[in-house]
């Protein structure tokens, strides 16, 4: 009996390994599918009239983005919450702008989670503190939250701000996004996964030093391109600075050209190419 039973164990990972293995092909080829498949003009027309970056982009990006797009939209659920009604346009607009983060990376779409709740405005969640023995429990108002490992939280009308205004430096999708790209490794420390081993060092020197030198700038009360907000920790540093690269490139590149430099090889794209070709 104990040896039929050994005799199916490795029987047993080899069933699993050939179903995970057909289970990746048919995702892979269903994906392809939806990356090719064209979106509707009256879904390309909320994306001109209300993402303002989506009208910088040059036309390749604009279709490898619309392929992003579809499964996105295939693969997450919507749920909304305190009476928002989930429509059309509520999901184009979320998935846009969390796929420009991934528009040239190699992407799992956000592997680990599939539900996005909206809120039609700001949102309280209850928060415990811990402090050895005393614990202490407290409500925050927020516009955005991506859970560890669970549902991304969006405020609509940040969302829409988002969107619109593409200089302010602020984009409630695109910073809870960066949070999930950052827990792809299991730990959201302002450290995700890079495409070679050889990045990851300078990646810590750069960051380590952009990151101080904000606590210094805030410190000594002078201007910093980047949000203060940054300055929180590691984890809210990188998905600020990801707003920055998106809606503020020029001035970061101007003001911190070596941390600019690690953001456009990271997500691999230039976003000062995309003013530049606008402006022609």
């Amino acid at each position: 009996m104990l040896y039929l039973i050994l005799l199916s164990v490795p029987a047993a990972v080899l069933v699993w390994h050939l179903t995970a293995k057909f289970k990746h092909h048919r995702q892979q080829r269903r994906r392809s599918a939806l990356q090719r498949k064209p979106l509707p003009d009256h879904c390309q027309a909320i994306l001109q009239r209300d993402f303002a970056l989506y009208r910088k982009l040059p036309v390749e990006s604009r279709a490898k983005l619309h392929g992003h797009i579809n499964v996105f939209l295939d693969e997450k659920v919507f749920v909304g919450c305190n009476g928002m009604e989930i429509t059309e346009r509520v999901k184009l607009l979320i998935a846009a702008q969390a796929c420009l983060l991934i528009l040239n990376k190699p992407t799992d779409y956000y592997p680990g989670f599939e539900t996005i709740l909206v809120y039609p405005d700001t949102f309280v969640v209850s928060v415990t503190e811990r402090d050895g023995m005393v614990h202490s429990d407290s409500v925050s108002v927020r516009t955005g939250e991506s859970r560890h490992r669970g549902p991304i939280v969006l405020a609509w009308d940040q969302v829409l701000h988002g969107a619109s205004d593409e200089r302010d430096g602020h984009n409630v999708v695109m910073h809870e996004f960066a949070h999930k790209l950052d827990e792809e490794n299991w730990s959201m420390d302002g450290l995700p996964v890079l495409a070679n081993p050889q990045q990851y060092a300078p990646w810590k020197q750069v960051l380590t030093e952009a990151y101080a030198q904000l606590h210094r700038a805030i410190e000594q009360d002078s201007h910093d391109v980047i949000d203060d907000y940054g300055a929180t920790s590691p984890a809210e540093f990188f998905a600020v600075v990801t707003e920055t690269f998106f809606e503020k490139p020029k001035q970061l590149k101007h003001q911190h050209p070596a941390l600019y430099e690690q953001f456009r090889a990271y997500y691999q794209l230039d976003p000062i190419q995309w003013g530049e070709a606008r402006d022609l």
